[in-house]
């Protein structure tokens, strides 16, 4: 589905990324793990293609298409979708207003507001409840929502655990069981290393705008002098 090749992205005449490459496939949950500052979220936001970071060299395709060139409306609509680092969520709109506002990219009937409602039935008591009026785990669960009414095939998770309570991140990890389950494909950058490993397929680490490692997530634990030289995990 997703394919990223030596990709070199820039803030400004700052080098983030120097040769970045990472894959993707069909229902698979890809986390991509590393320290903070190593260039996980520009990886994201690169292949979301804003308009920060410049990518400068390099490939981004999307079943065999070129993302490089398209604007960010254009990346969804081919139904990729992305759950930001801080769940961006607006304050002065309601739950329901929040899933009503955009368009679903694919199949009408795939991912609607009652579906989603259905795998988080906090949000649907809480559908007239504004943006600011929610707790951390519930913006969490609508930021996630928000992204599936586009019905996506590929969701772009940055940090979704991050200020979450022990038991609301043991929520999402269920969540992104459900949603592979159901057949998307996710791509996870996260912090949080034992919940990364506990949901998803395969790894890859960052180091300074590298991928250095990539193996099956179940292989991974058994790597110690890895994980505490690029994570910091004893």
């Amino acid at each position: 589905m997703l394919q990223v090749s030596d990709l070199h992205s820039y803030y400004g005449d700052a080098h983030v990324l120097h040769g970045a490459s990472l894959r993707v496939a069909d229902g698979e949950v890809v986390a991509l793990l590393g320290r903070n500052g190593m260039g996980k979220t520009t990886l994201i936001r690169s292949i979301m293609r804003f308009e920060q970071p410049t990518v400068r060299q390099g490939s981004i395709t999307w079943r065999d298409e070129e993302l490089i060139g398209l604007l960010p409306y254009d990346v969804a609509r081919r139904r990729i979708a992305l759950v930001p680092q801080g769940r961006r969520l607006f304050a002065s709109l309601t739950v329901l207003e929040h899933l009503t506002m955009v368009k679903p990219a694919g199949d009408a009937k795939g991912w609607t507001v009652e579906r989603v409602f259905e795998i988080f039935p906090r949000l649907a008591e809480r559908r007239r409840h504004r943006g600011d009026q929610l707790s951390g785990g519930e913006r969490q669960m609508l930021a996630v929502g928000r992204a599936l009414v586009i019905d996506p095939e590929l969701i772009l998770m940055d940090e979704p655990s991050e200020g979450l309570a022990p038991v609301m991140v043991q929520q999402l990890e269920d969540t992104i069981v459900q949603l592979k389950a159901a057949g998307l494909a996710i791509l996870l950058v996260e912090q949080n290393f034992y919940s990364a490993i506990a949901v998803a397929d395969r790894v890859y680490i960052m180091e300074t705008g590298k991928v250095v490692h990539e193996s099956a997530a179940n292989d991974l634990p058994a790597e110690q002098e890895l994980l505490t030289r690029y994570l910091g995990v004893r």
